[in-house]
């Protein structure tokens, strides 16, 4: 029984979880500070993705630790390997809510989202940090199904990508060239971070089944 390795593991994965939940808040405050222009929440979420860089390292001498000292085989070596790569889709959902954040901060006290596309950018902020709550749950649980259903969420994203574009190219778009570079760049990130959310969930179905991701279908939700 490798007893104290699975010990290990799971702690680790506990600290995936946990720095998952700091990557929602990161972008549930930084998405607060670009709506609000509120400078107070732009530095709070910029101190956010500090600690998850500290979780950061954490991870990284954790998974060093096991493949140093447990010696993993075949399956557990994947495990390990891939914990790894998931603290990098973390470690980059992190960066890219600093970078909203840095928007908000570089525009006050002006707003750097209009009027028009407010709304869009709500649902943005939402569909983020949902992904980010579910990259979490199945980050705890392992489960397989829930990690597919990731790439579902995504849609919501992209589609509200395409919508925030959409309104920048229209004929009766008066936001201003600098509010389309900070909105092209915004919606960039979010997009961005919820891919690294979806790739969580990938990389969690090859941890915990060993199958290739894109040929893992989800089960029916009950």
């Amino acid at each position: 029984m490798r007893t104290r390795y699975h010990h290990d593991l799971g702690q680790l994965t506990g600290q995936l979880r946990a720095m998952c939940l700091r990557d929602r808040a990161a972008i549930i405050t930084a998405t607060r500070a670009l709506l609000d222009a509120d400078l107070e929440h732009a530095e709070l979420a910029i101190d956010i993705v500090r600690e998850i860089n500290t979780l950061r390292t954490d991870c990284e001498h954790a998974a060093v630790t096991l493949l140093a000292l447990q010696a993993p085989v075949a399956g557990e070596l994947r495990q390990v390997v891939t914990t790894i790569q998931v603290v990098g889709d973390l470690t980059r959902m992190g960066t890219l809510a600093d970078h909203i954040a840095t928007i908000a901060r570089r525009r006050h006290p002006a707003c750097a989202v209009p009027p028009s596309t407010h709304p869009t950018v709500v649902r943005m902020g939402e569909a983020a940090a949902a992904m980010a709550t579910s990259a979490a749950a199945v980050l705890a649980s392992g489960d397989p199904d829930d990690a597919a259903r990731l790439d579902r969420q995504d849609d919501t994203m992209d589609h509200l990508h395409q919508t925030l574009l959409a309104s920048m190219l229209a004929n009766d778009w008066t936001g201003g060239t600098t509010a389309v570079v900070d909105l092209t760049l915004l919606a960039r990130f979010y997009e961005r971070f919820a891919d690294h959310a979806v790739e969580v969930g990938r990389r969690t179905i090859y941890m915990t089944t060993g199958e290739t991701p894109d040929l893992h279908l989800p089960q029916p939700s009950e």
